[in-house]
């Protein structure tokens, strides 16, 4: 017996990665900040439960997209890293950034943008790698 997931198509293998309320967040945030510790992500998500960000984490790592670094100290720090699989999500999260900065409109009230404003420098990197 095969212990591959079966999956109808291409998009579902990504939906399975990035599926999970907080995944695509913590992704995103590790993106943008770099490494962080999982006091530090769970501040950013503000609303998480800690077994559900530790799961999740967990998940994140089993696909090869974080990688957690625990230092030896007293408490034991533990670090968590978007790896090079990881990366290779960035433009999908940026795309997402985008499309959420251009559609807010006045339903939702952005209380953390992470986005740079549409328009400017950043938003002009953000899209280079839709030209390639």
């Amino acid at each position: 017996m095969s212990d591959k997931i079966q999956v109808s198509c291409e998009i579902e293998v990504t939906l399975k990665v990035m599926e999970g309320k907080w995944k695509l967040l913590i992704l995103q945030y590790l993106m943008r900040e770099g490494p962080k510790r999982y006091g530090e992500i769970l501040r950013f998500l503000r609303t998480a439960y800690k077994r559900t960000l530790t799961d999740q984490l967990r998940e994140l790592e089993a696909d090869g997209v974080i990688q957690r670094k625990i230092t030896p100290a007293v408490p034991v720090q533990v670090e968590y890293s978007m790896t090079p699989l990881g990366q290779t999500l960035c433009p999908i999260l940026e795309a997402m950034c985008h499309w959420g900065a251009q559609n807010a409109g006045d339903k939702y009230e952005l209380t953390h943008p992470q986005c740079a404003s549409p328009g400017g420098a950043a938003a002009v990197t953000r899209l280079d790698w839709a030209d390639s």
